[in-house]
């Protein structure tokens, strides 16, 4: 068969263009006459999928209205942008922000940690979390105010505890019926379609004809296929078999894949990222919709029983676990397992524990073993039968990381979660240490696959870059002094150097301090002749 352009590489090349058009100053109408009520000034402009310039960024309501080299209108306030880098809000595609943005406290909903990075969009449901109830999730009319826009999808595991619960078995037809319906009610309430996170129990148990069942469902709305895959080292089918079980699920189910935060987890598949990429690019060629996001992070963020306990311990919940950990003949078996696990993860050094008492909280696996004066699979043991914690799993070759944040299909993403610094500093670590210091990827790469990118294929109207007409989501930050603060031993400090931020055009952040102002929206996906 004759190679031709993936349908993925058409869609951003596409963007590109567009962004080019609607961005060039030579394109935009002119501001003779017009009023704004905010104009940027004088900055770098980077629009979003073109060239960057310097010019201005006229505001007017949540739109923007004037886009090239100098604005002429009238204006109610003008931000003085000269030196600065001017873009448009970045998005990011998978985050763990919705306990924030459902929250009771109005601050809590400003998701702060994302502001001050210059992030005004998120997504949330992923890895197959979140909630079934997506008209619940958007609340609209419920009067709640949100910092940011944000677009959810409906989870597996949302849907597998609901209708089956923990159990290591296939659903009935009954249950599967169940949430095929679901999943088309949450599609027609405007969820952006089906995530998995299938490295996790009770996801781990779906077989892949469950899978696509689902996604079928989905991909009739238009949805897409995003994908916590379901080895990302070599726990079971191996990173290879993963993302080659991902891209089955998508071409059986006709729908486009979404790799979440893409990786080579653990030492015994460091340097497989050029094979991943081949992949990808062969089902490009192909004819599927695939791209994936990064988080630009050597450590990953997940729970210490997910990353040391085989899935059949945990059949069945915590409370099952607990109870193989008492019976001595299956927690032989466990060690061992665990034994194996802990290797792959790169010793007990790798495990740094985020969250839990202070007594562990802080300390990585080998020094609470140390400490305790028991074996480090017993000390992660101990620690599991007290209560769940977080762990920083130290896993990623650098150069592994490199060659998935240089392609075109991968856009940045936090994988926002409490207890790592990637919630506060995900998109300023990538800026100051891959743009400024590393120079893997450049300035322009590195605002498109924030921003144009992410938007073009999962089809945000209006946002994601600074042209005409366009919602009014922009960042403005300091290019000398845009970095991060947080840390794994402290990874709540806030990032420097964004000096302002728009979100639907109202200020919510004012020369480097929040005011305070939620005008985030959510971003269901559009319905169209698709059955709802």
């Amino acid at each position: 068969m004759k190679n031709k352009i993936s349908e993925t590489k058409r869609i951003v090349a596409s963007s590109l263009a567009i962004g080019l058009l609607l961005s060039s100053p030579s394109a935009q109408a002119s501001d003779a006459g017009t009023s704004a009520d905010y104009v940027i000034s004088g900055g770098m402009i980077y629009p979003g999928g073109a060239a960057p310039y310097v010019g201005d960024i006229a505001i007017f309501g949540d739109k923007i209205v004037f886009a090239g080299p100098r604005y002429s209108g009238t204006a109610g306030k003008t931000i003085d942008a000269k030196g600065m880098i001017v873009s448009p809000g970045f998005i990011d595609t998978h985050t763990h922000v919705g306990d924030a943005l459902s929250s009771e406290l109005p601050a809590a909903r400003l998701v702060l940690p994302f502001l001050t990075q210059g992030v005004t969009t998120a997504f949330i449901g992923v890895d197959g979390g979140g909630a079934t109830d997506i008209s619940g999730v958007f609340a609209e009319g419920s009067g709640l105010d949100y910092g940011i826009n944000f677009a959810s999808y409906i989870g597996l595991g949302a849907l597998r505890k609901k209708v089956i619960g923990s159990d290591d078995r296939a659903p009935t037809a009954a249950e599967l019926d169940e949430m095929v319906t679901l999943v088309d009610t949450a599609m027609c309430e405007g969820a952006l379609g089906l995530s998995t996170g299938l490295f996790y129990a009770p996801q781990s148990y779906a077989k892949e004809g469950e899978v696509i069942t689902l996604a079928k469902v989905a991909a009739k709305h238009g949805g897409v296929y995003d994908s916590h895959i379901r080895d990302e080292s070599s726990y079971t089918i191996g990173l290879e078999g993963a993302v080659a079980e991902a891209l089955d699920i998508g071409k059986e189910a006709g729908i486009p894949v979404h790799i979440a935060h893409i990786k080579a987890l653990g030492v015994d598949v460091h340097g497989e990222a050029p094979d991943i990429i081949a992949a990808v690019e062969k089902a490009q060629a192909a004819g599927q919709i695939v791209h994936a996001d990064q988080y630009p992070w050597s450590a990953s963020g997940t729970g210490l029983d997910a990353s040391l306990l085989p899935r059949w311990a945990q059949d069945g919940g915590r409370e099952a676990t607990l109870k193989r950990f008492d019976d001595p003949e299956q927690l032989a078996k466990i060690k061992v397992e665990m034994t194996d696990n802990l290797r792959r993860r790169g010793g007990p050094d790798s495990l740094l524990i985020t969250s839990g008492s202070d007594d562990v909280k802080g300390k990585t696996l080998a020094e609470i073993a140390a400490e305790t004066g028991v074996d480090p699979v017993q000390a992660a043991i101990n620690v599991l039968r007290r209560f769940d914690v977080r762990v920083a799993s130290f896993n990623q070759d650098e150069a592994d990381i490199a060659a998935f944040m240089t392609q075109p299909w991968v856009m940045t993403s936090s994988d926002a979660s409490i207890g790592h610094p990637r919630y506060y500093a995900s998109y300023a670590r990538k800026y100051d240490t891959y743009v400024k210091d590393r120079k893997v990827i450049n300035l322009r790469q590195f605002v498109d696959q924030s921003t144009s990118v992410p938007a073009t294929l999962f089809s945000l109207e209006g946002r994601g870059t600074l042209s005409k007409g366009a919602f009014a989501d922009v960042v403005v930050f300091d290019p000398e002094t845009y970095a991060p603060r947080a840390t794994f031993i402290e990874p709540t400090l806030f990032s420097t150097g964004v000096q302002t931020v728009f979100v639907n055009g109202v200020l919510a952040i004012d020369k480097g301090l929040p005011t305070g102002k939620a005008a985030g929206r959510p971003l269901p996906r559009k319905s169209g002749s698709d059955g709802c």
